[in-house]
């Protein structure tokens, strides 16, 4: 595997060695940008059992130098998550979601549409994958995070375009439900972007699918006691 140097944002500054060679300097926001965008491929392709010193090789530098900014591992790894999961959510799809202006179907086909193409990669899906085998809790912040953004949300809108009169913070049922759906959608990806098996239908077709069959089924099956 070829070494990667830090050559991929603008130096703040190059000095002169004792042989007359140039060295590279960057701003220590750049150098950290550059450390998490490595460990990022670098989790991806062999996991995270994996330790730091390779991980500086591929770099170029010192793992005395990854340890600076990134005391230990486990905040190395935090910030992996941050820019792999946190960083990419938009807000806007908050707006969109409870945007009842729309019919529900057209809000979660566009939703699912976008959130799909920051999702299906083999780099995230790798590292979600990854990350729960070695039993992280980068899997558990993530789901955390969904079942409030996404999940929850959107069981809400769905009681108030079905008109199910369920009064309450959203069940236990309803969210079990809705992972049946939310579910089925990562794992289309998990086939065709980390176990590169073919799918039946092109995505699009899929999520329309898949929100119809959400619509058609989740309102019947979540008032049954």
């Amino acid at each position: 595997m070829k070494q990667r140097t830090l050559n991929k944002i603008s130096p703040v500054k190059r000095t002169s060695t004792k042989k007359g060679e140039q060295r590279v300097r960057f701003s220590p926001e750049d150098r950290k940008k550059l450390i998490v965008d490595e460990a990022t491929r670098y989790f991806a392709e062999v996991g995270f059992d994996a330790g730091t010193r390779p991980l500086a090789v591929r770099l170029g530098i010192t793992q005395p130098l990854i340890f600076r900014y990134f005391p230990n591992k486990d905040d190395l790894i935090q910030a992996v998550y941050n820019e792999v999961f946190l960083s990419r959510w938009r807000i806007e799809w908050e707006v969109l979601l409870e945007d009842r202006s729309r019919p529900l179907r057209d809000r979660l086909i566009e939703f699912y549409t976008a959130y799909t193409d920051v999702i299906f990669n083999s780099k995230w899906m790798r590292i979600f994958l990854l990350a729960g085998l070695r039993g992280l809790e980068l899997n558990k912040w993530y789901i955390k995070f969904a079942e409030e953004r996404i999940h929850r949300r959107v069981c809400i809108e769905i009681r108030a375009e079905k008109g199910i009169k369920i009064k309450g913070p959203v069940t236990g049922r309803e969210l079990e439900l809705y992972w049946l759906f939310h579910g089925g959608i990562f794992y289309f990806g998990v086939r065709r972007f980390a176990y590169g098996v073919p799918v039946h239908l092109e995505l699009r077709e899929f999520i329309e699918a898949s929100v119809d069959s959400l619509l058609n089924g989740m309102p019947a099956a979540a008032r049954r006691p």
